[in-house]
């Protein structure tokens, strides 16, 4: 297996949405709003999040419970959902009441990535550009440790991709 790095750039975030249409432009925002493994995200369905604020969902790796706070441009996005509260958030396009497969959800990103020009990316990118992204916005690494149920800092550190270069060139920001 290979492995899959964040999306670290902004405008990288921005192009992938951009590339992206309906169900599989709302499965990478919330990808990388909620950090949720793709197992979990796929499992929900419309009734988990329509007209809500939060919601709670029992992780299927870890069966830890997670309680995942909707941003205005997700409720927004989750408004326009059509469907019964029993069908799945990414409903299979196969028939029948099942949402999508984690091949297909592969297939959807990575296709989006070859056109903007992203690589290095699989199901398991939307949950390190959350942390990624977190990180870089400031916060804590204690926090974000906490998010994913990683036992130490380094693990979380090397999970989202800081790497020994992004540290050496922290030590050039300070100037005295």
């Amino acid at each position: 297996m290979n492995k899959v790095e964040p999306i670290r750039e902004t405008r990288d975030i921005e192009a992938m949405k951009k590339a992206l249409t309906g169900r599989n432009k709302l499965m990478f925002v919330m990808g990388v709003s909620f950090g949720l493994r793709i197992s979990d995200l796929l499992e929900l369905k419309i009734g988990d999040l329509h007209g809500k604020d939060f919601f709670i969902i029992g992780e299927e790796k870890t069966k830890k419970k997670r309680k995942i706070t909707l941003s205005d441009a997700v409720k927004a996005e989750i408004a326009k959902l059509e469907g019964a509260d029993t069908d799945y958030v990414f409903q299979s396009r196969q028939g029948g009441n099942q949402p999508i497969s984690r091949v297909q959800a592969y297939r959807v990103l990575n296709a989006a990535a070859k056109k903007v020009g992203v690589s290095s990316i699989g199901c398991h990118s939307l949950r390190k550009t959350f942390g990624y992204q977190l990180h870089k916005k400031g916060v804590d690494i204690t926090r974000i440790m906490a998010i994913f149920g990683h036992s130490s800092p380094e693990i979380t550190l090397a999970y989202i991709g800081i790497t020994d270069d992004e540290i050496s060139d922290a030590y050039l920001m300070i100037e005295v």
